[in-house]
């Protein structure tokens, strides 16, 4: 019998057959197999053995790998659910450091002393500094945190007196714990509860559906502001949230997009405070953001700064040089009567929840705070939603600063930090002017260093070694992580199999972890596999 696709077939319907590699990835994503594998070549150092093994790529986000964004998601849920209750305080003790870490920081006294000694002849350190540089960069790689020197950022300093406009925060003393509070029934019986909060931005304007009612009148250029700096508010929250808890609060946030495209924060919270205090607090936290001026427009369209090697940023017509970023900054502190470019607030609307552990209420505050983790912040965007809003969000987005190093300070007269050739306003590459980040730059999840007493690194082990164990594998990495050497593998490389010949391989392996868990669980409960493979199906 001959099969319909042997036959001769018009173009039109052979135009409609999917694509053998469409069919793989689809295989793929239903086995949990990452779509878009990196080749790394092991290296075992015992035995000399070389072999090409496919590490998953670990994107976050579903539009880049579903596979991976799933497996983080589910990540971040135990994460965040191991940490939420915790009834002992967690232990942070660091680890010991190996050789390689002692390596490197001998190397650098070293390198420290020839510089001390190089400035003393009143040689040219230049060389010696980026070395440094790099050398702490590697030392931070190496699973070291912190300034090898103990030193400052460099940060600037401002007035912390509290603005007129924001109302006095109660200050508890301070108590080296990072439980909440227990209350006790009239039966006797004892409970820690926590919190779940939800925290929004101001209005900009009427919304109807997502969208603004008139979008002439909607604030875009606050919004966008808004979001630049959201992370920093957030900052503000917690710091406040500890001074009047009196005890080093945890949490685990997720920050999310509204339907009207603003970043908005859940946080799950160990502990719990009154309503009304939270209410104050959330009325009192600000971030003030002490930015040179963009209220001027100084260069525009074809009017724009040019490039001089060894000089910086020109004007085209005076040539004189534009001020650095660090001189527009002096010259912001020395104006007594100076503002802050923008002020970030929170809006009114506050959501608390009481929370439980082991309640149903915790798991579905558990599965709503990952809920949109594979999403990224443009997701937001839908039918309800029309395309023209994003895009007014992004014309506001286009020359608005994002970070002292944005292109977008030369409109305003003022070289960038770190100022190179190439750059102009409207052309920025950062994360904040992508269109789907929509002005949020931040992280999407925000843990307490406190929270599970385990890092996100932990909670994968963990999960992959409970995995290894229920197959009766060997966990060879875990037992003697300095057995293997990873390099990269090049695309022409000629021991590297084509990508589909990888899905499929990666496919039939977990199709056999699947049949050996269905027989596990089988024996466990007394069924028969089969029975539970149609179950799952």
């Amino acid at each position: 019998m001959t099969h319909p696709n042997d036959r001769a077939t018009p173009r039109a319907v052979r135009m409609a057959m999917p694509l053998a590699r469409d069919v793989v990835e689809e295989i793929a994503k239903r086995y949990g197999v990452c779509i878009r594998p990196v080749p790394l070549k092991r290296l075992d150092v015992t035995t000399g053995a070389t072999e090409i093994v496919d590490v998953p790529c670990g994107a976050t986000l579903e539009s880049k790998c579903p596979p991976c964004a799933k497996r983080n998601r589910q990540l971040r849920m135990a994460q965040c659910r191991e940490g939420w209750h915790l009834e002992a305080e967690p232990v942070n003790t660091p680890d010991e450091p190996d050789d390689y870490q002692r390596h490197l920081v001998e190397l650098r006294a070293d390198a420290q002393a020839w510089r001390d000694e190089a400035e003393k002849a009143g040689d040219d350190t230049t060389d010696l500094d980026a070395a440094l540089a790099d050398l702490d960069e590697e030392i931070n790689a190496a699973g070291m945190r912190g300034n090898v020197l103990g030193r400052t950022s460099g940060k600037r300093s401002r007035s912390t007196r509290r603005r007129q406009d924001a109302p006095d925060l109660p200050k508890r003393q301070m108590s080296a714990t990072t439980l909440g509070r227990t209350f006790t029934t009239k039966d006797g019986k004892t409970f820690r509860p926590s919190m779940f909060l939800t925290l929004t931005l101001p209005s900009y304007g009427r919304i109807k559906d997502g969208v603004p009612v008139d979008p002439s009148t909607y604030d875009y250029a606050r919004a966008a502001r808004d979001a630049l700096h959201f992370s920093k508010l957030v900052d503000r929250f917690v710091q406040n949230l500890r001074r009047v808890a009196g005890y080093d609060v945890q949490y685990f946030a997720t920050v999310e997009p509204q339907k009207r495209l603003a970043p908005h924060l859940h946080m799950a919270v160990r502990g719990t405070l009154p309503r009304a205090e939270l209410r104050q607090i959330v009325a009192a936290t600000y971030h003030q953001v002490w930015w040179p001026p963009t209220d001027r427009v100084v260069f525009d369209g074809d009017h724009l700064p040019v490039w001089a090697e060894g000089v910086g940023y020109l004007d085209p017509e005076t040539g004189e040089v534009l001020p650095t970023w660090d001189q527009a900054l002096d010259q912001l502190d020395a104006d007594e009567d100076a503002e802050p470019l923008h002020v970030l607030r929170f809006g009114e609307q506050l959501d608390v929840q009481g929370v439980l552990a082991g309640s149903p209420d915790a798991d579905q505050c558990i599965r709503y705070l990952a809920k949109y983790l594979t999403k990224s912040i443009g997701d937001g965007l839908d039918t309800d939603n029309p395309a023209q809003h994003a895009e007014r969000m992004l014309d506001a987005l286009r020359f608005e600063p994002c970070a002292p190093t944005c292109p977008n300070w030369l409109r305003y007269g003022i070289q960038p930090k770190g100022a190179k050739a190439g750059m102009a306003p409207g052309r920025c590459k950062g994360k904040a002017h992508k269109p789907e980040h929509l002005g949020y730059a931040g992280r999407r999840v925000l843990v307490s260093r406190k929270w599970s007493n385990k890092t996100l690194t932990e909670h994968k082990q963990d999960r992959r070694t409970w995995v290894l164990e229920a197959l009766g594998l060997p966990n060879g990495e875990q037992a003697d992580p300095h057995r293997y050497l990873w390099r990269p593998v090049k695309p022409t490389d000629a021991d590297l199999d084509p990508i589909g010949v990888r899905l499929l391989r990666s496919v039939h392996e977990r199709q056999r972890w699947r049949d050996h868990m269905d027989r596990l669980r089988a024996e466990a409960d007394g069924q028969d596999p089969s029975a539970i493979r149609e179950e799952a199906a």
